[in-house]
C-alpha cells in the first residue's frame, strides 16, 4: 500500500518540446495546438467586446426609457393643420393607428399624416361609433341602421326591425346590439358582413333592461349587464352568453352569471386576453375565462365616482375630494385590479380619456396630458375651444378644435 500518493495538478501548462526533438507528426499536431489557442483567444475577445456592447446598449435603453417615463414638456409647436366643417357635429376616434371621422352624412378613415384612406356615405340622424382593433361599427341609436367596417373600408351593413339602443363591436369585426321594442329588447349578434346570427330576447322583469354589451377578443363570449327593480330595491344583473360549443347546451347560452342587490352597473367592457370588467356605480368588478367566465375580484370605493376612463389595460376612476387643496384624486388599475398609483389634481376638466395608454384629460380650453404611471407630462392652455385630444404617436397629438384641426408636437 503505498504512504504518499501524488495529486494531480490542475490547469497545468503544456510543456512545449524544442522543435528539434519533434517528430513530422508532433510538429502538426503542435500547429494545429497552436491554431486553436488562437481561435480560442480570438472568440473569448469577440464574445468580451459582444458582452460589453450589449450591456452598454442595454443600459443605454433603459436610461432613455426613464428619461422618456420622467421628461415633462412646457410647450408644444404645430406642425400640421386643416380646416375642417361641421367639427362640432363630427366624432374622432382611434383606428389601428388612423383617425375615424364621422357625423350624419357619412364616415372617413384618415391617417395620421390626415389623408383620406377611404370614405363611405350614409345617413343617420344619431350616429354613435364603437371601435376594436381594426374594426368599427357606426349605429343610428334610435334609429335602424348600422355600418360595420375596417380599415379597408366598408365590409356589411345592417337594417333592424327596431330601434337601436346601443351597438358593440369585437376585435374580429362581429358586432352585438341591443334593439328596443316597448316591453321586450332584443340582443342581436351580427357577422362582419352584417349577417344575424344570433337572437335573444329579454324581458323588463327577467332578466332586466339592458344597460350594455361587450364581446371577448374571441368573438364567443358575449357580456351583458342587465338592471331591474326587486322589492324597491334596484339590483344588476351580469350574463355571459356562449355563442360557441360549451353554450348550446344551456338555457339562452347563458353559462355564467352574477347577480349584484342594491349596484347599478352601467358598463361592461373587455380588456386584453380572456378578462372583462363591469363597472359599478361602487368600484369594478374584473371576470376571467374563455368560455365560463368566474369573478376574480371586486375593488369597491366608499367615495362617490364622477368619472370613469378605460382601455385594455387600465381602469380609472375619478372622486371629488372635500375641503381638500386638490379638487379631484384619481385612482387607476391594472387589468388584475391591481392599483397603479393614485394622484390628486385641480385641473377642472370636462373630459377625461385613455389613448394610447396615456391619460388626457381637457376641456374647453385646458388639457392634460399624464403617462400611465401617473406622471404630468404637459399642462396648459390653447387658443379656441378644445373637441377633443387623440394621441397619435411619440408626443404627437391629434388636438381637434371647433376652429379646425392641429397636429401637434411637444416640445
Amino acid at each position: 500500500m503505498a504512504l504518499f500518493s501524488r495529486k494531480p495538478k490542475k490547469n497545468r501548462k503544456k510543456r512545449r518540446i524544442p522543435e528539434e526533438y519533434l517528430t513530422e507528426e508532433e510538429e502538426d499536431y503542435e500547429e494545429e495546438y497552436d491554431y486553436r489557442e488562437h481561435i480560442h483567444r480570438v472568440r473569448r475577445k469577440r464574445l468580451l467586446r459582444f458582452s460589453l456592447i450589449f450591456i452598454f446598449f442595454v443600459a443605454a435603453v433603459l436610461l432613455f426609457l426613464l428619461f422618456t417615463e420622467k421628461r415633462t414638456y412646457r410647450n408644444y409647436k404645430v406642425i400640421q393643420s386643416s380646416e375642417q366643417e361641421d367639427i362640432v357635429s363630427t366624432t374622432y376616434m382611434e383606428m389601428d393607428g388612423n383617425i375615424l371621422r364621422y357625423n350624419s352624412d357619412g364616415v372617413s378613415l384618415e391617417s395620421k399624416d390626415l389623408e383620406t384612406i377611404w370614405r363611405d356615405t350614409y345617413s343617420m340622424q344619431n350616429p354613435v361609433g364603437d371601435v376594436r382593433g381594426k374594426h368599427a361599427v357606426i349605429a343610428d341609436i334610435d334609429g335602424m341602421s348600422m355600418s360595420i367596417y375596417d380599415t379597408e373600408g366598408l365590409t356589411g351593413t345592417v337594417t333592424t326591425s327596431y330601434s337601436i339602443v346601443k351597438a358593440k363591436v369585437s376585435d374580429d369585426g362581429l358586432v352585438a346590439a341591443v334593439l328596443d321594442s316597448n316591453d321586450t329588447t332584443y340582443i342581436n349578434f351580427y357577422d362582419s358582413d352584417g349577417e344575424l346570427l344570433a337572437e335573444t330576447l329579454t324581458e323588463i322583469d327577467d332578466p332586466g333592461y339592458p344597460m350594455d354589451v361587450a364581446i371577448s377578443n374571441n368573438g364567443v363570449l358575449l357580456m351583458v349587464t342587465f338592471q331591474f327593480v326587486d322589492g324597491g330595491e334596484t339590483t344588476s344583473y351580469v350574463a355571459f352568453y356562449n355563442f360557441g360549443d360549451v353554450g348550446q347546451n344551456e338555457d339562452d347560452r347563458i353559462v355564467s352569471g352574477f347577480r349584484y342587490e342594491g349596484t347599478v352597473i352601467p358598463e361592461v367592457h373587455y380588456l386584453d386576453g380572456s378578462s372583462c370588467a363591469a363597472i359599478r356605480d361602487d368600484g369594478f368588478t374584473i371576470y376571467t375565462g374563455r368560455q365560463i367566465p368566474e369573478e376574480k375580484i371586486t375593488v369597491k370605493v366608499d367615495e362617490e365616482i364622477v368619472s370613469v376612463f378605460h382601455d385594455d389595460n387600465t381602469i380609472g376612476l375619478v372622486f371629488r375630494n372635500e375641503g381638500s387643496g386638490k379638487q379631484y384624486t384619481m385612482k387607476v388599475y391594472d387589468e388584475s385590479g391591481n392599483r397603479k398609483f393614485e394622484k390628486s389634481f385641480n385641473i377642472p376638466y370636462s373630459r377625461i380619456k385613455v389613448s394610447d395608454s396615456y391619460i388626457l384629460m381637457f376641456n374647453s380650453s385646458q388639457f392634460c396630458i399624464m403617462n400611465n404611471n401617473g406622471v404630468t407630462k404637459y399642462e396648459g392652455t390653447v387658443d379656441g375651444a378644445i373637441h377633443d385630444l387623440i394621441k397619435v404617436g411619440m408626443n404627437r397629438y391629434l388636438l381637434v378644435l371647433e376652429s379646425g384641426i392641429k397636429m401637434i408636437k411637444l416640445s
